[in-house]
């Protein structure tokens, strides 16, 4: 299942630039590493910077979710034990108090967005006859509450709302286009257990939903209007096919099959690209330039676009991901909880181009910040900026009171304290 969050937009590619070197490996590097580190520390302390950091605290129950929704730090609270919560808005970077409402329905709450002028938090409701996803709409302004569904939200270009639910092979399923203000449902198409949908983000959201029913053909739909575009036999309707449907940018890929294969079909006409063997392939992901396909056994291959030709392969990296032109990688052996080894690859070879050390990414916008953190020996988090295109980490602060859960916001970093609360630092220009 691939989903959209209703803020952020596509991420841009950026021209290629001159790959660099890998740097050598020897068993000096880790003193020189060191080295390197201990004088950089001393030059941020030397600098003054500490003093004139700006720190904002935002006041926390250990136990509450927070999230950031454009300039509002948005805290879910639980009201003693009775299972219910608040919602707590504060305007940033100041801190100043907006309003705070409590919640209708008991539950987990982990996402927040904004669609306009409502802000629709998302969680798994509890309760002894309700459980699962639900999203809850409120005005941004005031907290008032506007309407519930259950489902979570995408933005669609229209400035309408796609309320998607999960399928399952014994739960059916919903797509809906829903009017943010109110709740009105503007269309809806239902699905059947065992059928499958993916959706794919434009720029300004979703834009293309594909539906493969378990009996019947697999569907292109306007996202807009819930209009169907395109209509073909995959080989997808028969049960037990085995195969996945997935959108990687204007491709429907499927993969898998009793003879396992990847095949590629234009997105607006569902007619077949290029078909090639899929070995132990179960997921795509876009790569920017090239399609990578994760391996049942750890791996990973990329595959051209174009053709299906597969361009390489390794088995060293964890997670992919585009950035700035180029692929951001884990190594698989730093895989787990905490930081990870960083390296930055060059989409069409799969070549090192730079090593970035171990760091634990901040959560970030598309095409924001790249802030990496790790733990500093002598307490809170060192901070650094991670600049993909040249390929080095440039040292920013060490935090002596935040322990982590960090999230990058523009020239900010908002992260959890030790005492439990969350600070809002600016970050050194």
């Amino acid at each position: 299942m691939t989903g959209g969050v209703i803020d952020l937009g596509e991420l841009g590619h950026e021209p290629d630039l001159e790959p660099l070197p890998r740097p050598p490996s020897t068993h000096w590097r880790p003193l020189r590493c060191a080295l390197v580190l201990v004088l950089l520390l001393a030059g941020l302390a030397g600098s003054g910077s500490f003093q004139r950091r700006e720190v904002v605290t935002l006041p926390a129950d250990p136990g509450a979710d927070a999230l950031v929704s454009g300039d509002l730090f948005v805290l879910v609270e639980p009201l003693g034990r009775t299972g219910q919560r608040r919602i707590t808005a504060t305007r940033l970077p100041g801190g100043e108090p907006v309003w705070q409402v409590p919640l209708p329905a008991e539950g987990r709450y982990w996402g927040v967005a904004q669609q306009g002028e409502t802000l629709l938090v998302t969680g798994h409701e509890v309760g002894p006859d309700r459980q699962g996803t639900l999203t809850l709409a409120l005005d941004r302004r005031t907290g008032a509450y506007r309407w519930q569904q259950p489902g979570s939200p995408a933005a669609l270009p229209d400035g309408n709302i796609l309320m998607w639910s999960q399928v399952s092979d014994d739960q059916p399923g919903t797509l809906r286009g829903v009017d943010p203000c109110c709740g009105t449902v503007r269309w809806q198409v239902p699905i059947s257990p065992g059928g499958e949908f993916v959706f794919r983000d434009g720029e300004h959201g979703v834009d293309r939903l594909v539906v493969a029913r378990l009996n019947g053909p697999t569907e292109v739909r306007d996202a807009t209007t819930g209009v169907v575009l395109a209509r073909a036999d995959l080989g997808t309707a028969s049960g037990g096919s085995g195969l996945s449907v997935q959108l990687v940018d204007d491709l429907l890929l499927t993969i898998g099959g009793p003879s396992p294969t990847t095949t590629a079909y234009g997105l607006d006409d569902l007619r077949q690209r290029w078909r090639v063997p899929a070995g132990d392939a179960m997921y795509a992901s876009d790569c920017g330039v090239v399609i990578c396909l994760l391996t049942r056994s750890g791996g990973m291959r990329a595959l051209d676009a174009a053709t299906g030709r597969e361009l390489w392969g390794s088995g060293r990296w964890g997670w992919v991901w585009p950035y700035a032109g180029r692929l951001l990688a884990t190594t698989l052996s730093s895989a787990g909880p905490g930081a990870d080894d960083l390296v930055v690859l060059d989409p069409p070879t799969g070549r090192v181009l730079a090593e970035l050390g171990r760091w634990e990414l901040a959560g970030f916008a598309q095409g924001g910040p790249m802030i990496g953190v790790r733990r500093h020996p002598g307490g809170g988090l060192l901070v650094a900026d991670l600049d993909v295109t040249d390929g080095g980490a440039r040292l920013l602060d060490v935090l002596p009171d935040a322990s982590g859960d960090c999230q990058a916001l523009p020239g900010r970093l908002l992260c959890r304290r030790r005492d439990g609360a969350y600070g809002l630092w600016s970050l050194p220009r």
